[in-house]
Formats: structure tokens, sequence, C-alpha cells
């Protein structure tokens, strides 16, 4: 699947607009039936909202946004209330070089009526070179089971820029931690005081929001690399197997996207685009850390 640039010299004509090609049965069937379906387009940290809509190729918006049946003959990307093309917005969530695009490869999923879109590759126009783009499962993932190589790469990078600060953070993350540990566990510990981490993690690039305690506990943005900030809900947790927001969404609105935050992680079977960040795990990882 694909998506097909078919404004060249775009920028001095309104812009370049994307054109689906190839997609799966069950992707093209699935659109027609709804007409119009929202995108959440993936990122390097896992998927974002958007404004923009996939349409059939029998329907458009009118001026009103109501959809209506329409003759555009291709199943296609619309902007909607975007400020750039799906093109500009893939371009700088993965920081791709300047240039015409001419097809950017795409995977899709479906999940609570929303195209979940990744890019995995892209063509400039005049080039026979198809580049591809680094993606990710779980990119935002810290357990002892799996540490993202994403997490690996930021932590290498801000050791770098201030040597001995990841080392500091996770030291302070080991100590927080044996407050929740069975063997170390303090008496009547609550859940909020594993936002004591919140200034360890800080350094790392995640900058936990306040705990609201109703619906998700924070708003978080995480500052990875050369990325753009992205801000995903957190689940505050002592242990990961208590978390069950994959059975009620808090919204309709909201993506199900979320990270939680724990002491253990104990969860069996995490959703797919739910990462865990165990801060038992990162303990572990200080004690092999570079000093």
């Amino acid at each position: 699947m694909h998506l097909q640039q078919t404004k060249k010299g775009s920028l001095g004509t309104g812009g370049p607009q994307y054109y689906f090609h190839n997609l799966d049965d069950h992707i093209r069937l699935y659109l027609r039936s709804k007409g119009a379906v929202g995108v959440a387009l993936v990122t390097p940290y896992g998927a974002t909202k958007s404004d923009y809509f996939a349409v059939s190729l029998d329907r458009k918006f009118d001026r009103g946004g109501n959809l209506v049946p329409g003759n555009v003959g291709h199943d296609r990307i619309q902007q909607g209330r975007a400020g750039e093309s799906i093109g500009e917005s893939i371009r700088m969530w993965y920081k791709l070089p300047a240039g015409d695009f001419d097809r950017i490869g795409i995977d899709i999923d479906v999940k609570d009526e929303v195209f979940y879109l990744k890019p995995h590759s892209y063509k400039f126009i005049g080039s026979k070179k198809e580049c591809d783009i680094a993606t990710l499962d779980k990119p935002l993932t810290f357990t002892k089971d799996y540490v993202s190589p994403f997490w690996l790469r930021q932590m290498s990078h801000v050791d770098k820029k201030q040597p001995g600060i990841v080392s500091w953070s996770l030291e302070e993350i080991c100590r927080i931690v044996q407050a929740h540990k069975a063997k170390t566990k303090l008496a009547h510990i609550q859940e909020t005081d594993i936002l004591r981490a919140s200034g360890p993690l800080r350094h790392l690039g995640v900058a936990i929001g306040g705990y609201v305690g109703k619906g998700y506990d924070c708003i978080t943005e995480f500052t990875f690399l050369h990325y753009p900030a992205y801000t995903v809900p957190v689940e505050i947790k002592k242990n990961s197997r208590d978390f069950e927001y994959q059975q009620k969404k808090y919204g309709k609105d909201l993506l199900s996207r979320a990270v939680i935050l724990c002491a253990v992680h104990d969860h069996k079977r995490v959703p797919k685009n739910i990462d865990v960040i165990e801060l038992d795990a990162m303990c572990d990882h200080w004690k092999s850390f570079p000093s």
C-alpha cells in the first residue's frame, strides 16, 4: 500500500494531494462502507491524533463539513483542518530530508474505527531510490523483557550531551522503586509515590504532566533525540497488571494509545498501542550502565 502524490510542483498550486494505491482488500472495503475514516498518524513514538481523513472515491466533504456523495474517483487522504499535507506531517515527525514526494509506502491498522497509518518508505520525484523509514513496535517500552532501541539511543544521546546525568537518573529511579518492591516495600505506599521519578525521568526526556486523578492520570511529553515533542496519556500504576483502560476507553474521541508508568511490570497481555515503562527495569539497567 502506498500514498501517491498527485500534484507535481504543488507548492505553487495549493499544496500536494495524496491518493491511496493498492489498498488491502479489507481496508478498501472498510473505507467504502464508511465513506470517510479518521486517520491516526503513527510517529516514531507511536500513534497520534490528526485532523486527516481517509475519504472514499465516491464521497467528499462539503463546505459545512458534511460527508456527501462525490465523484473524485480515487480513495485519498483529505487534509481537513490540518495545517499541512500528510506528506509534510510525515516529513516533520520522521525528520526526512527536503524534496517533493512521489510516493510514501504505508501500513494501515484499523482500531476503534480509525486508520492507524504507519509510513515505512518514501521516494522523491525524479529519484529511482526508495528509502526506508525506521519504525518500531512498542517504541516507548522499557521493561525487563524488552527495552526499545529508541530508549537506548535516547539514553546514549543524553549521556553524550551531559555525561553522568543518565547514571544519576537511573540511580534515583532505583532508590524510588525500592519502596514498591515486595522485599523492600513500605507499608501503605501509595500509587502517586511513583511521581517521585518525575525529576529523573525529565532528564531522560520524559516530562510528566500534572496528576489529575480522573480519566488518564498524566498527560506527558516525550522529547527523544532530534524528533519533535510527542504528547501521550500516561497511567500511573504500582503494578501494570492493574491497568484496565483497554476494556473501556476514557473518551470516545481518544485513541487507543497510552503509556503505563509502573514500579513493577506484571501485566500478562499488554494491548497493542500501549507501552510500558517499568521503573524496576530501569533500576536493573543502571547496574550495567557505564559510569
